[in-house]
């Protein structure tokens, strides 16, 4: 019985690693048309997500190569889920205006709490010539796309803020994305998946 229980266990995590594989190998590409791509999981009232947004936007506009964000709101975090809703929405309006907001919220960052977060978007919207509606996201599809993001990252594994991936679509690529752990090396990392 104990023997059954054991491969039946073995089983369960081999599948869970199949999916987890999955996952990644289809999130972790770049749009169609690039051949190498970012692939950002970030939240929004993170620290290190803040300091590594502007070499992230260095980098894409260096190699002229996409950024694709993933919200990864933390649990610990108070305000980065509804911040990620409001990203959400001024991407709805436009991909642009929503990485703008994202940028504009990592830098107010230490300014903004969750009494003031509503004040910093509408500010933003209206620099922006944007509406932002006083119930923006009436039906929650937004904050299901925000789930959706974090289930993704789940998913593949993700296990911090920022998680930062070069993503090839290249047929040769093995790997197809490189995870990039040290910022220091984020230009090194591209300038080898670009090479091979």
């Amino acid at each position: 019985m104990r023997k059954k229980l054991l491969s039946f266990v073995c089983l369960i995590a081999l599948v869970a690693s199949c999916a987890m594989a999955q996952d990644a190998n289809s999130a972790l590409r770049p749009p169609k048309g690039s051949q190498v791509a970012l692939v950002v999981f970030e939240d929004l009232q993170c620290p290190q997500c803040r300091r590594a947004a502007p070499l992230v936007e260095q980098a894409a506009k260096t190699y002229k190569i996409p950024v694709v964000r993933h919200d990864f709101p933390l649990p610990m975090h108070n305000w980065s889920f509804q911040a990620a809703v409001m990203a959400h929405y001024f991407d709805s309006r436009s991909k642009q205006f929503g990485s703008d907001f994202r940028d504009y919220i990592f830098q107010h960052q230490l300014e903004i709490n969750p009494g003031n977060l509503r004040s910093f978007a509408e500010k933003f919207a209206a620099d922006h010539k944007v509406d932002l509606p006083f119930v923006f996201d009436p039906q929650g599809k937004l904050a299901a796309e925000v789930s959706a993001d974090r289930d993704l990252g789940n998913r593949i594994g993700i296990h911090q803020t920022p998680t930062i991936y070069v993503v090839s679509g290249k047929p040769q690529a093995n790997p197809p994305y490189v995870e990039v752990t040290d910022l220091g090396k984020l230009f090194q990392t591209i300038d080898s998946v670009k090479q091979e």
